[in-house]
C-alpha cells in the first residue's frame, strides 16, 4: 500500500477542493471577512468565481445556474449582513424549486457570545428559508457536509441549502490524509410511478371531452422534452405552457394554446399537469377560473403535492420524463392509436378563440402612434433577436405581455420572477445564462427584457457584466414608473408648482425619461436611447450583432397596459 498524502490543506482549499468534486462550475459572491481566501481557493481549484455587486443577486445567478446545469451554483457570502442580505434569494431557489448551494462565513466559534464582528445566529436564520443547514464541525468534515447539501439541493423536489463556514476553519491546516473520502453525488435517481395508476390516467385522458396538458417549470428542469414532445404530438392534445415551461414544446406548435388560455382553463374537462403546480399561477384550479367538476392528473416528483389544493382524480409521483415515457406506453399498449380529434368542438372553440386574441394583439404590435406600447416594442424584438435565444424577463406588463409575444422554441430558453413573483432576478439571472451560454451553448445570444422599475433593483449589476465581457442584451421598456408612471410634461407640471414631491407624485412614478442606458455606457458598454420604432429598429439590429454589453433603453406611452383581459390576473377568493 502507497503512503497515504498528508500534505497541508487549508480549509478553503478543502471547501473548493469538495465542490470541485461534487461537480459544481461556478460560484458568485462577495468576498469579505473572513472568506476571501475561499474565494481564491475556488478559482485555483478550477470553479469559475463570479464577483457580484449585491448579494441577493449573488443569488440569482447562482440558482439560475442550477436550473440550466441541474447541478448547485455556489453563492458565498460574509457573516452577518451578507447572510441576511442572502435570504431573499434562498426562500427564491426554494420556492422556486431550483438548486442552489450559499456558503456563508462566521464568526469565529471562540468569540461566540461575547459580541464578535457581525455575530448572528446564521444557522438559525436561513433554516425557514431552505432544505438543509448546517454549520461545519471541522476542516475534516467539510468533504461530507458539501456533499449532504448537493445532494439535499438536488434530490426530491430541488431548493436552497446552507452551510456556515465558522472563520477559524478558513485557514486551519489539516493532512490530506485527515480529509473524509466522499465519492460525488450521483444525480437523482429516476423514479418510476405505480403503472395502474399511469394506465388509469391514460383511460381519463382518453374519455375526456374537453383535455388540456399543461406543462410547467419542472419539465423543463427535468430535460422532459423528447418525451413530452412525443406525447403531445401522439395524442393530439392542446397544450399550455407555464412561463417557464414554454419551449418545452414549442410556442408555435400547433398543439399550443397559449392564445386561448383563459377559456383553456375555464373550459378543460380533464387536465394532465406535467411539472406544473396549481398555486397563484394556475389559479389554485378552482372556480372561477377553473371549471368546478375539472378532472386532474397530476405528476410531480414530490408526493406532498398530490392534492394540493385539490384532490387529483389520478396522481402520478415520479421523475417526470420517466413518467410521461411510462405514459407514451401505456398509450401505445392500451390505446392503441388513439388521437383526440382534431375535429372535436373543443379543438374548434379554442381555436376561434385563440385565433381571436391573435388579431387583437396583432392590431395592437402593428400600431404606429408614438409613444409605443407594449405590443409593438416587442413585436420589433421577437422579429430581431435570434431565435434560440436565452430570454430573461421581470416587470409587471413588461414580463406578462412578454410571455405572449416574446415566444421560445427551446427548453429552458426562459428565465423569469418565477413562482415567487421576485422582482430584481433579471440581472442576476442574465449573468448565469450568459456565462452558462459561454460555456455550453456557444453562440447563444442571451436577450435581458427588464421594466424600468425591475431594472432598478439590480442596475449596478451592468458593472459585473462589462467586467466579465458578457454580451449580454439588455431591453429596459421605460413607462416611467412601477405598472404606470408620468411623462414628462406631467412631472414638469409638479415641479413647477412648487409642492414637495414626496406629498403630490404618485406611488407608482418614477423618474421621466431616465437615461439607464448611460449607466451601462459609464463601465464600457454600448447604450440606446430610442422614443420611435425606427430607432427601436437601427438599435436592435446594431445591438443583435455586437459582440459588447448593449441596453437600449425604450420610451413607450406611461400608461401602456395589457390588452382587455377576461379576468383579473391575480384570483382572489372573494371573502
Amino acid at each position: 500500500m502507497g503512503e497515504a498524502d498528508d500534505s497541508k490543506v487549508t480549509g478553503a482549499m478543502a471547501l473548493a477542493e469538495a465542490l470541485k468534486a461534487q461537480g459544481v462550475e461556478y460560484a458568485f459572491g462577495i468576498v469579505g471577512i473572513p472568506v476571501v481566501e475561499v474565494g481564491m481557493a475556488l478559482q485555483q481549484a478550477g470553479i469559475h468565481y463570479v464577483g457580484m455587486r449585491n448579494e441577493q443577486s449573488a443569488c440569482y445567478a447562482a440558482q439560475a445556474i442550477g436550473y440550466l446545469t441541474g447541478r448547485p451554483g455556489v453563492c458565498l457570502v460574509v457573516s452577518g449582513p451578507g447572510i441576511l442580505h442572502v435570504i431573499g434569494g434562498m426562500a427564491n431557489a426554494t420556492v422556486n424549486c431550483w438548486p442552489l448551494l450559499v456558503i456563508g462565513g462566521a464568526c469565529d466559534e471562540d468569540q461566540e457570545g461575547m459580541g464578535a464582528f457581525q455575530e448572528y445566529p446564521q444557522v438559525e436564520s436561513s433554516r425557514l428559508h431552505c432544505k438543509y443547514a448546517a454549520r461545519i464541525p471541522g476542516v475534516r468534515d467539510i468533504p461530507f457536509f458539501v456533499e449532504k447539501a448537493v445532494r439535499n439541493s438536488m434530490y426530491g423536489r430541488p431548493g436552497a441549502c446552507y452551510l456556515d463556514l465558522p472563520g477559524q476553519l478558513v485557514n486551519k491546516q489539516v493532512g490530506q490524509s485527515q480529509l473524509r473520502t466522499v465519492p460525488c453525488c450521483p444525480p437523482p435517481p429516476k423514479v418510476l410511478a405505480d403503472p395502474a395508476a399511469v394506465v388509469k390516467a391514460t383511460s381519463v385522458l382518453t374519455r375526456a371531452q374537453r383535455p388540456l396538458v399543461i406543462i410547467g417549470k419542472g419539465a423543463a428542469f427535468s430535460r422532459a422534452e423528447g418525451s413530452i414532445r412525443q406525447f403531445v404530438e401522439k395524442t393530439g392534445l392542446p397544450f399550455l405552457p407555464t412561463p417557464m415551461g414554454k419551449g418545452v414544446v414549442p410556442d408555435d406548435h400547433p398543439l399550443c394554446m397559449s392564445a386561448a388560455r383563459s377559456r383553456a382553463l375555464l373550459q378543460a374537462d380533464v387536465i394532465l399537469l406535467l411539472g406544473a403546480r396549481l398555486n397563484w399561477m394556475l389559479h389554485f384550479g378552482l372556480p372561477p377560473r377553473f371549471n368546478a367538476t375539472v378532472k386532474t392528473i397530476q405528476v410531480d416528483v414530490c408526493p406532498e403535492e398530490m392534492g394540493n389544493p385539490r384532490p387529483a382524480e389520478v396522481a402520478l409521483v415520479g421523475d417526470l420524463d420517466c413518467v410521461v415515457k411510462q405514459l407514451n406506453q401505456a398509450m401505445d399498449e392500451h390505446h392503441r392509436g388513439w388521437r383526440f380529434a382534431a375535429e372535436s368542438p373543443w379543438w374548434v372553440n379554442l381555436k376561434q378563440k385563440a385565433d381571436l386574441n391573435r388579431r387583437i394583439t396583432q392590431e395592437m404590435a402593428q400600431s404606429t402612434k408614438l409613444p409605443m406600447n407594449y405590443y409593438s416594442v416587442f413585436q420589433n424584438v421577437i422579429e430581431a433577436i435570434p431565435p434560440d435565444a436565452i430570454i430573461v424577463s421581470e416587470g409587471a406588463n413588461t414580463m406578462d405581455i412578454g410571455r405572449t409575444m416574446l415566444l421560445n422554441r427551446l427548453p429552458r430558453r426562459r428565465l423569469d420572477a418565477g413562482t415567487f413573483g421576485t422582482m430584481g432576478v433579471g440581472l442576476g439571472f442574465a449573468i448565469a445564462a450568459a456565462l452558462y451560454a459561454r460555456d455550453h451553448l456557444p453562440g447563444t445570444k442571451v436577450v435581458c427584457v427588464e421594466g424600468d422599475s425591475a431594472f432598478g433593483f439590480s442596475g449596478m449589476e451592468v458593472e459585473t457584466v462589462c467586467r466579465y465581457q458578457l454580451p449580454i442584451l439588455f431591453i429596459v421598456v421605460n413607462n416611467n414608473g412601477i405598472y404606470a408612471g408620468l411623462d414628462q410634461e406631467t412631472w414638469g407640471h409638479m415641479e413647477r408648482a412648487g409642492t414637495q414631491l414626496t406629498l403630490v407624485s404618485p406611488p407608482t412614478s418614477l423618474l421621466p425619461n431616465a437615461r439607464y442606458e448611460q449607466v451601462l455606457a459609464a463601465f464600457g458598454g454600448k447604450g440606446y436611447f430610442v422614443a420611435n420604432h425606427e430607432e427601436l429598429r437601427r438599435a436592435l439590429q446594431s445591438a443583435t450583432t455586437d459582440n459588447r454589453a448593449s441596453l437600449i433603453n425604450v420610451m413607450i406611452e406611461p400608461t401602456s397596459s395589457r390588452k382587455q383581459q377576461d379576468f383579473d390576473w391575480l384570483t382572489r377568493s372573494g371573502l
